[in-house]
Parts: structure tokens; C-alpha cells; sequence
């Protein structure tokens, strides 16, 4: 037979005088069960063993059942019915659950912040919850994945510039450790100011991928594009001319320098390329741009040829930005609005984990990340570039 009510609640108080907030968890555990056995008589229409002709069914014992509650982790006894017409399950124990939500929501969050799974079984731990394990840190994160879903699928709007970059992270596919790209866009809308418009993840930065991920940003109602800074990758370039034919591109003078010293054939060259590029770039108008490109060109003709043709072919596509007003130059000559404010922080973070288990969880992390810069720029952020003028 149970224990009366008053007796179970009587020797629950005298516990708490005895060992007071150290037998919190112990006092929890048991008015838990009461609540969940005077639910189940509810739901049966009588006490146990009475006999009833309301009775709706019978009790059927109880199944333990592990909860991370607010008293610390316990074990629970969840009763259990048979024969009855509809499904028994405690209301106590799905309010529990909430509140386990809540609490593996908070380890999500320590998650996505940053904080590495031992360091976040330590806080929980002085919480009274037992150590978390990388898994159980992973179903927290999961928990997020609606919520960061409606944010990369919001609606966008109109957007004047669209710098274009990606980055690569370690994923597991198959039982083996692959690179999987991570694609990001920021655009600058007609005000001047920044937004976070998207990302993705993929195997790869192919045309299918970046065409995928650029023809979501106008199925979500991306506008107006006039100017476009990315790298030249092969993928990327016919994406872009298939989705933006109308938009001028600018190839990033931070990967063109990049580029350049990968083709430069010493040491010596490798070291000056860049402050040769400079005087490209830091030129006043485009003829004048053409005009140091071309003393550059003849300057490596004899010394290093090859070097010298891709600098014919490769650097006037890092001049398209010489047709924006001269105060826009300097922001929008780079990927470095995505490379600075973006990549810093998603590799700052990825660090710690270093292997993602799949790509799902790659993009949980990346995104929640971005989100975070995306809130910061719409309430902190300054105008990133004053659009009064226009481009010719």
C-alpha cells in the first residue's frame, strides 16, 4: 500500500530540517512521484484498489526515467496504466521536460558562445547535473536547429553591394574526415549599412553549390545587386554570371596578392609582389591604375615571364572597383567585410571542436554565429558606407 499524502509530505519536511538544501534533490524526486501518482488515479478515475464503477483502467507499475532538473539530476519513477481507452503520460513529467529544454537549451547556448564541452559540464555540474558528453552537447544544439533555420530563411531585400566568400571547415562523411566549405554573403543595403544575408554548407565550393545557395538569396527576395567582391574561384565566377549577369564584379585584391605570390618564381619577387600590387591599387583614377599595371607588367617581362602574363590577364579584374565613388574603394575592393567581421570569429570558434561530426551540426554552429554579428550590426553597427553618391 502507498503512503498516505500527508505522511510522504510530513517526511519530506522533516528531511529538509534534517539536511536542509542538500536534500533538495532527494525532497524533489519524491513530491515528483507523488505528483505523477495522483495524476495517474485522476486518469483512472480511482485509488488504488478501490474498486469503482467509474474506474477506467488499472495501474500498471512504474518505469525509472532519468530527468536534469533544476534540483540536479534525478531518477524518477514514471507510472505506467493498462487498459485504458487513451494513452497515459504525466503532465508533471512534460512540464519536467520543458524544463530540461530549458536547461540543455542554456548548454546549446554555452555551446554556440564558444565554450567547449568540458567547460560547460563544469558550470552544469555546479548545478548538480552531471557531466555532459560531446553527444548529449550535440542534441542541446539541435534543439536551436528551428529556430536557426527561420533566420536563414527569412525575407531579404534590396541590397546595393554583395561581397561573396567562403572558408573551410573538417567534417566526418562517410567514416571519413573531409573539408567542407562554409558559403557566407553580407550585403550593404541602399542606407550603407551591413547585414548577414545567408549561409551554407557544402562539400565543396562547385557552381551547383554556389548556384544553390545564390538563387536562395533571391528566391528570398534579394534585389537590386549592382556590385559584387568574391574570389575568381572557377564555381563562384559562373554561379554569379548565371544569378547577377547585370552586376560589375570586383575580384579581392586580398586573394589577387595571394595569387601573385604564388606565381612569383623566388623569394625575392614573392617578398616585393605586394608592395608592387599596392601601387595598382592605390592609384587615384583607373587610367592611372592601367597605366602603373603596365610599368609592372614590363618590369617582370624579362625576369620572371609568366609571372608577368598573369599579371596582364589576372589584375584588371581587380580594377572594377575604380568605377565606385573613390570613399567606396576602400571598402568594397576585399572580401575583407566578410574575412574580418565573419571569418575571424566562425574560425575562432571552430577551433575547439576541430572535426565537426556532420555537416548539419557545422552549420548550427556557423550560423548561430552569425546571427549573433548579424544582431549586433543592426543595433550598434554605424553607416558602413555612406551611399549619397553613386557609381558611374
Amino acid at each position: 500500500m502507498p503512503e498516505p499524502q500527508d505522511t510522504i509530505i510530513a517526511t519530506l519536511m522533516e528531511q529538509l530540517i534534517q539536511a536542509g538544501p542538500d536534500g533538495m534533490a532527494q525532497a524533489f524526486t519524491a513530491l515528483f512521484n507523488l505528483a505523477m501518482r495522483l495524476e495517474r488515479e485522476r486518469h483512472l478515475g480511482a485509488e488504488p484498489y478501490e474498486r469503482s464503477a467509474d474506474r477506467r483502467g488499472y495501474a500498471n507499475g512504474y518505469k525509472p526515467k532519468t530527468l536534469d532538473t533544476p534540483a540536479g539530476t534525478v531518477t524518477v519513477q514514471v507510472p505506467k496504466t493498462r487498459d485504458t481507452d487513451e494513452p497515459f503520460y504525466p503532465q508533471s513529467l512534460e512540464r519536467g521536460r520543458r524544463s530540461c529544454r530549458a536547461v540543455m537549451l542554456a548548454v546549446a547556448e554555452m555551446y554556440v558562445k564558444g565554450v567547449s564541452t568540458r567547460d560547460a559540464a563544469k558550470v552544469t555540474a555546479e548545478f548538480g547535473l552531471k557531466s555532459l558528453s560531446s553527444m548529449q552537447v550535440s542534441r542541446a544544439a539541435a534543439l536551436l536547429d528551428e529556430e536557426l533555420q527561420a533566420w536563414r530563411s527569412r525575407p531579404l531585400g534590396t541590397v546595393s553591394y554583395l561581397p561573396l566568400d567562403a572558408r573551410y571547415e573538417k567534417v566526418r562523411k562517410g567514416g571519413v574526415v573531409r573539408d567542407a566549405a562554409i558559403l557566407s554573403a553580407i550585403g550593404i543595403d541602399p542606407d550603407g549599412r551591413r547585414h548577414v544575408l545567408g549561409v551554407c554548407a557544402a562539400l565543396s565550393e562547385a557552381e551547383v553549390h554556389w548556384r544553390a545557395f545564390l538563387d536562395d538569396l533571391v528566391a528570398r527576395g534579394l534585389r537590386g545587386v549592382r556590385f559584387i567582391t568574391s574570389d575568381d574561384h572557377a564555381g563562384l565566377r559562373a554561379a554569379r554570371q548565371a544569378v547577377f549577369p547585370g552586376a560589375r564584379w570586383q575580384r579581392c585584391h586580398f586573394h589577387l596578392a595571394q595569387n601573385a605570390i604564388q606565381h612569383a618564381p623566388d623569394a625575392t619577387i614573392r617578398k616585393s609582389i605586394g608592395a608592387d600590387l599596392r601601387q595598382v591599387w592605390n592609384a587615384s583614377t583607373l587610367p592611372q591604375a592601367e597605366e602603373e599595371l603596365k610599368r609592372l607588367v614590363q618590369a617582370y617581362q624579362a625576369t620572371a615571364p609568366k609571372l608577368a602574363g598573369w599579371l596582364e590577364s589576372a589584375v584588371p579584374e581587380g580594377l572594377t572597383v575604380f568605377r565606385l565613388p573613390d570613399h567606396h574603394r576602400r571598402r568594397m575592393r576585399t572580401a575583407n567585410p566578410i574575412e574580418r567581421a565573419i571569418q575571424q570569429e566562425i574560425k575562432r570558434r571552430t577551433t575547439k571542436v576541430r572535426v565537426f561530426p556532420n555537416e548539419s551540426a557545422l552549420l548550427r554552429l556557423v550560423t548561430a554565429i552569425l546571427i549573433e554579428i548579424d544582431k549586433e550590426w543592426a543595433t550598434t553597427d554605424r553607416v558602413y558606407i555612406n551611399m549619397n553618391d553613386r557609381d558611374d
